[in-house]
């Protein structure tokens, strides 16, 4: 598996890179702990996995994994919070220069959230925000097959790809992503159901090249100082399921899915935000509904669906639209109290023992919506 991996990888690498320097570094976590934070990175050659951090350019201190590979995931503790943290990594004589990330602050928190990644975007308007975490609601590449071939489920080029498209980005900014069904289809969908399975529903790709939480198709990462619970789901064309068009797990009520989420529920922190990648009104009504009565134990869903912005309001409770592209076919909520043909990204901004505000912004920085929750609140204060 390796041996395939650095065969593949290889040509596209001596393209793109001097020999010896390493540039595809990208930022996860794989712990429900924001004290630990994964680097990963691509290497030429295959070799062992080193990260020298600290907080200056001396570093100080290391983790080295000896293994043999050019796929490389290594966790490092973060000690404290407030602070600016300088890495490089380094696989046998292959070296990255001097990267930085902000650790946690302790007083305001700000997460940004995309979707429907397929295009190369001007995404200054995030960075301008200087947010700590990047998260997704889905279809964060095109799709596999056409740069991999028909039915190859490990090849991680697309995603490669996305990482070499915004460099600085994702070496100074921990990603979290959630599935989409572009992420996971090895074939063309077709007018009707194939033969074969159009999706991989174990989501190989997607799973070896990002390190997560938990199953990593489903997680949930949680910002205690923040009092903050982040929960990604793993909805997608749902009215496909049992079909070779099936593209996501089982969401029914007696689902693996459903129980977990279902438990993570009984005692939610003081926000908690939902992510998938369907459709909100088809969701709410799966499992007789049950889903949309979990949801409301917390304070916001958002999915990257359709392309356009928009926040609707079921019962009191939002369920939020985002689009990096947000200029195609809109499918309104039949609850939408908000909705704009605009590329868009969602921001959250949380503030210590405060209130968190939902802000959805164009890609010039905008906003076009605003509102703000308290801790427990099911509602948006008007």
């Amino acid at each position: 598996m390796r041996l395939l991996l650095t065969l593949i990888l290889l040509p596209l690498a001596q393209e793109t890179v001097a020999a010896g320097e390493i540039t595809r570094i990208w930022l996860t976590h794989r712990s429900n702990d924001p004290s630990k934070i994964v680097v990963n990175w691509l290497s030429d050659q295959a070799g062992d996995s080193t990260v020298r951090f600290g907080l200056s350019k001396e570093y100080g201190e290391s983790v080295r994994i000896r293994e043999n590979s050019t796929l490389h995931h290594v966790e490092i503790p973060l000690q404290y919070r407030n602070a600016i943290y300088h890495y490089s990594v380094s696989t046998g004589n292959q070296h990255s220069t001097d990267a930085s990330f902000k650790a946690y602050p302790t007083d305001v928190l700000r997460v940004a959230v995309v979707a429907d990644w397929q295009g190369k975007p001007d995404l200054s308007a995030i960075d301008a925000d200087d947010v700590h975490l990047l998260l997704t609601a889905g279809d964060n590449i095109a799709r596999l097959w056409d740069k991999c071939g028909d039915g190859t489920k490990n090849c991680i080029l697309p995603y490669v790809e996305l990482i070499d498209t915004y460099p600085e980005l994702f070496r100074s900014t921990p990603m979290m992503p959630v599935l989409g069904n572009h992420d996971r289809e090895i074939r063309p969908r077709g007018n009707k159901p194939p033969a074969e399975p159009v999706y991989d529903v174990d989501a190989t790709a997607f799973r070896r090249f990002f390190e997560l939480p938990g199953d990593e198709w489903k997680w949930h990462f949680d910002l205690p100082e923040f009092d903050l619970r982040l929960v990604a789901l793993d909805f997608n064309h749902t009215s496909d399921f049992g079909t070779t068009w099936q593209t996501c797990h089982a969401f029914d009520e007696e689902s693996e899915q459903f129980r977990w989420y279902q438990a993570l529920m009984q005692k939610p922190l003081g926000f908690v935000v939902t992510l998938y990648n369907e459709q909100n009104a088809s969701i709410r009504r799966r499992a007789g509904g049950q889903w949309h009565e979990l949801f409301r134990r917390g304070t916001a869903c958002i999915t990257g669906f359709g392309y356009y912005a928009e926040r609707a309001e079921a019962d009191r409770f939002p369920y939020y639209n985002t689009a990096l592209n947000g200029r195609g076919n809109q499918y309104p909520d039949p609850q939408s109290k908000f909705l704009a043909g605009e590329d868009s990204y969602v921001l959250l901004t949380v503030k210590h023992d405060g209130p968190m505000t939902v802000e959805i912004k164009n890609l010039k920085g905008t906003v076009l919506d605003r509102q703000e929750f308290e801790r427990g609140q099911k509602s948006a204060l008007r």
